[in-house]
């Protein structure tokens, strides 16, 4: 009886599949007056377990304001800006998410990787590295300029000017990929089982490498190239009972667990900024650009 307690306080408490609340007050991670001693109540023994939260967290949408490599936002500003444009940055990796038994034909990693790169080149510095200017939407930009230079030729004043400027043009192109997605390049876990009552622990690396390289319009030398990785990490712990009780007719049986993976999207954006960081240094070591010296604050 005190077994089938512990089960029912067990099944009551939902700490593997919890509730949905749209509340973000109920998204605590332990809120007050759920710890239970399940242990005391079955069997009287002086070890205590926390229960999970009981609700699913909703969480609300937030701006992403820092890098996830933190060095690049803090770097000096350069002493002249270059002038830099992306046409494009694709993933050239060819991977597709795996699962048993399922042909999946979603990408493995992210598709937006000319965003991420504009956003590694726009955060350096705290913007002060590099003007980006814009090539993904290059037909809408000039279909803009024309409407915009049409309307002033018809409606504008023989004073007004009617011309719109021209484009500012890049001095170096900025590309390269995405390419390399590496799966279960390392993995272990560890597990024990003693009277129907067992345990375990399982984790999974994978590897996403990016390529970024610096082309110069005027000669089409590529000037700089590096590549970066980053591991993706995969972790998982369950736990479960198996044991007959009341002289081996009734069967207890109860099963937990949680799993936690890295977003790969994230994994993927560190490599790029992590990439771009070191494009900044090997374009400083070679000459084509200089980074000024931050004064002291006193």
């Amino acid at each position: 009886m005190r077994y089938l307690l512990a089960l029912i306080l067990l099944l009551q408490g939902c700490a593997s599949v919890p509730k949905w609340s749209n509340s973000p007050e109920d998204c605590e991670p332990y809120k007050e007056g759920y710890v239970v001693d399940l242990l005391t109540m079955a069997k009287s023994a002086p070890r205590t377990f926390k229960r999970a939260m009981p609700y699913i967290c909703v969480d609300a949408p937030e701006i992403v304001k820092l890098p996830s490599f933190l060095e690049l936002l803090n770097l000096p500003p350069a002493e002249q800006m270059p002038v830099v444009a992306v046409y494009g940055f694709g993933d050239k990796t060819g991977q597709r998410k795996s699962k048993e038994n399922i042909a999946d034909f979603s990408t493995a990693v992210t598709q937006g990787g000319t965003e991420l790169l504009i956003d590694a080149l726009k955060t350096a510095g705290n913007g002060t590295w590099f003007r980006v200017v814009e090539r993904q939407g290059i037909d809408n930009l000039v279909r803009e300029r024309q409407i915009v230079r049409s309307t002033r030729q018809t409606f504008a004043g023989e004073d007004d000017p009617t011309d719109v400027g021209p484009l500012l043009f890049a001095g170096m192109i900025i590309e390269g990929g995405i390419i390399g997605y590496d799966s279960n390049i390392l993995t272990g876990g560890r597990g024990a089982r003693y009277l129907g009552i067992g345990a375990s622990r399982q984790y999974r690396k994978d590897v996403v490498t990016v390529s970024v390289r610096a082309v110069s319009v005027l000669t089409g030398e590529i000037l700089l190239n590096v590549q970066a990785r980053k591991t993706i990490l995969s972790y998982g712990a369950s736990g479960d009972v198996f044991r007959f009780i009341e002289e081996g007719t009734e069967l207890v049986e109860y099963e937990d667990g949680v799993g936690k993976n890295e977003s790969v999207t994230y994994a993927t954006r560190s490599a790029i900024e992590a990439a771009v960081l070191e494009l900044i240094y090997q374009g400083q070591d070679r000459g084509l650009w200089k980074l000024t010296e931050r004064k002291n604050e006193k």
